[in-house]
């Protein structure tokens, strides 16, 4: 009798464990499902609709921009500051994307190269655009590291490098056109073009570096230079370029005072719409070639 009472107890405790361990797993797997859920990208349908969608990522102070092409092609421009890496690949595993066709570098100052070893060490690279300069630090190598580690040669990001032409898709690169002495104006200026819709992506490039590119710089979104600083967007750049929307990175209540108040006033004075995000977060702007949604 003792020992079928022990054989029953026994039973009965491990069917207790089974349900318990089945209820356990259940939850695990609605936690994970619902995590997986949350962080998905939630976009207007708008935008879920265009061809090109444009994510001016916050990451404080510093620069990161990634886009969405069509085919199911992507483009990761800048990384933010080293604590910003994980923000930026978490932002583009949300987007459902798990490889980039292009990477841009725009220059080693590490609010816009500092996650960038990440990025790499997280996704595969289809092509890495980077300015023939370089800086002597901590991070600038351990960007160089994790290419190296991946057997990524990097493209030179110069003046009239075209990145992708097809269809009506056009990405170039214009600028840097010589040498400069300050890294900043070695940043490698971007311009997509899809369809009848450009965008402009100005990296840090100042005053100096602008009035030297000589290549058409009209675009209907403008991503200013310097995070808005007043070494940058000079009123004749500016003018050529004449967009219609303007997007600001810069941190909020950052120590170099971005944006200036003399860029903003030139903007406002333009009546053109303004994007921060350093008030708005991050800023989204898609296209289907004739119309701009946000």
């Amino acid at each position: 009798m003792n020992s079928y009472k022990s054989i029953k107890k026994t039973t009965k405790n491990n069917a207790v464990g089974l349900i318990v361990g089945l209820i356990v797993l259940v939850l695990v797997f609605l936690y994970n499902s619902d995590m997986n859920f949350s962080t998905k990208l939630d976009l207007p349908q708008q935008l879920e609709q265009c061809d090109v969608i444009v994510h001016y990522i916050d990451v404080g102070q510093g620069d990161s921009t990634f886009v969405q092409l069509p085919d199911g092609r992507s483009m990761l421009i800048d990384a933010g500051e080293n604590d910003y890496g994980d923000t930026v690949v978490d932002y583009i595993k949300s987007s459902g994307e798990d490889y980039l066709d292009f990477v841009v570098a725009t220059h080693p100052h590490s609010d816009h190269i500092g996650g960038m070893d990440d990025v790499i060490d997280e996704f595969d690279v289809g092509a890495f655009y980077m300015p023939d300069c370089s800086h002597n630090t901590v991070t600038f190598e351990s960007m160089l590291d994790s290419l190296s580690e991946k057997e990524i040669k990097p493209v030179k990001a110069e003046s009239g490098v075209v990145i992708c032409n097809d269809d009506n898709l056009r990405i170039e690169i214009l600028s840097p056109v010589t040498t400069y002495d300050d890294l900043n104006n070695y940043s490698a200026v971007v311009k997509l073009t899809y369809g009848n819709k450009s965008f402009l992506f100005m990296g840090d490039a100042e005053q100096y570096a602008e009035n030297l590119i000589s290549a058409d710089v009209s675009a209907d979104v403008f991503k200013v230079g310097h995070h808005g600083s007043s070494t940058s967007t000079g009123e004749e750049f500016f003018n050529r370029v004449n967009p219609t929307f303007a997007v600001i990175s810069s941190g909020e209540n950052n120590d170099y005072g971005h944006p200036h108040k003399e860029v903003l006033d030139r903007l406002k004075e333009s009546n053109i719409k303004i994007f921060r995000t350093d008030t708005d977060g991050t800023v989204v702007i898609g296209t289907d070639g004739e119309n701009l949604f946000y």
